[in-house]
């Protein structure tokens, strides 16, 4: 389990490794076809700011050639806000006093149908609070029945499941799982995450060996950045993917980097990372791994989404709800994060054609 292999870093010496990282560290990382990981953290350093350019065009070559000029759509489904967690900057925090609301077969259905009216999606996206009582696994089970009508490609992102679980899952129609670890800080983890099954370190960074275990199609990394030192994080992060890609080669992986947004309870980042920072970390981890897949949400504006598009990122979300029910059932339900990109789908897609890309609603992987 990746908790085991984890003990072996520890968190101050990457810190400090990446702090002492120079510009030759960056030029020899430059110069490599195939990176390790003190390239990485020499690309995600402060002392490659200047080279943002050079990794740009680098990131933009490889992201051609292993992807060509399209970029992939996917759209959110928030299906309950119950959550038996308390972590400290999430609007869905179980102490927060607003009504929670749990979709029914039936309205799972028709924000379905509201999904397929805006545009022709097929990669849904299933997001859940963390409640196994009164939404676990059978919950799951059935809103992917229900979904695999409208759509083909079935991602969930919900609370870390049994490696029994997950090959339950697989059979209902489930392809891919995206998990947040939030943060690798161990020692400050709990701190975020006092309470609920969520506080729980090792269950969480191990579910990912879950997921590999049961044969998951697709997994999706990701960290929350404005915890912790994103650099520190996301280098943790990258030999994460670096073990399961070892481990569980034939699974494929994307990964994404939210940036924190207001919430309902009003914590504020720790960490703030500018636009050029984001930047510089899509094509570090466009360099140090050719083949993953890196997501960018709605959080992000229209301007800086734009402008990520061909230089490493692959996959878009658009129109995006972030409350239960919001395409139909609920509109004015509780958003987990307010999204920053409010256009249409065929906005979105209208943009990505002027820049010669084509927006693909379907993954072909899967069918």
């Amino acid at each position: 389990m990746f908790s085991e292999e984890l003990k072996k870093y520890n968190w101050e010496d990457i810190t400090g490794k990446i702090g002492l990282k120079t510009e030759e560290d960056v030029k020899l990382a430059l110069s490599k076809r195939h990176l390790d990981i003190d390239d990485f953290m020499a690309l995600i350093s402060p002392a490659a700011q200047p080279f943002l350019e050079e990794m740009a065009q680098r990131s933009r070559l490889i992201t051609l050639q292993r992807f060509g000029k399209t970029m992939s759509m996917y759209i959110p489904m928030y299906i309950t806000n119950s959550c038996t967690n308390a972590c400290v900057y999430c609007g869905f925090n179980r102490h927060n006093r607003f009504e929670r609301v749990i979709l029914t077969p039936e309205q799972i259905e028709e924000e379905c149908k509201a999904i397929k009216n805006l545009a022709p999606f097929d990669n849904l996206l299933i997001v859940t609070g963390e409640n196994p009582y009164a939404a676990g696994t059978p919950y799951i089970e059935k809103a992917l029945q229900i979904c695999r009508r409208y759509f083909n490609n079935l991602t969930i992102e919900v609370m870390p499941l049994s490696e029994e679980d997950y090959y339950r899952l697989t059979k209902a129609g489930l392809y891919g799982v995206v998990c947040f670890q939030e943060t690798y800080n161990r020692e400050n983890y709990k701190k975020y995450h006092p309470s609920g099954m969520k506080s729980d370190f090792e269950w969480r960074v191990n579910g990912f060996d879950r997921m590999g275990a049961a044969g998951v199609h697709k997994i999706g990394m990701g960290v929350l950045i404005g915890l912790e030192d994103w650099r520190t994080d996301v280098t943790m992060m990258a030999l994460h993917l670096q073990y399961l890609r070892k481990k569980y080669w034939k699974t494929r992986y994307s990964v994404n980097f939210p940036r924190m947004r207001p919430s309902e309870g009003g914590f504020q980042p720790n960490v703030v990372m500018t636009d050029r920072e984001l930047a510089q970390l899509i094509f570090a981890f466009r360099l140090f791994d050719n083949d993953v897949d890196i997501s960018i949400s709605t959080r992000e504006t229209p301007y800086f989404r734009r402008h990520m598009a061909g230089l490493g990122v692959t996959s878009m979300s658009a129109g995006s709800k972030t409350e239960p029910g919001g395409y139909k059932t609920y509109p004015q339900a509780l958003e987990q994060f307010s999204v920053s990109d409010e256009r249409t789908p065929e906005e979105v897609a209208a943009e990505l054609r002027s820049l010669g890309y084509e927006p693909v609603w379907k993954d072909w992987f899967n069918n």
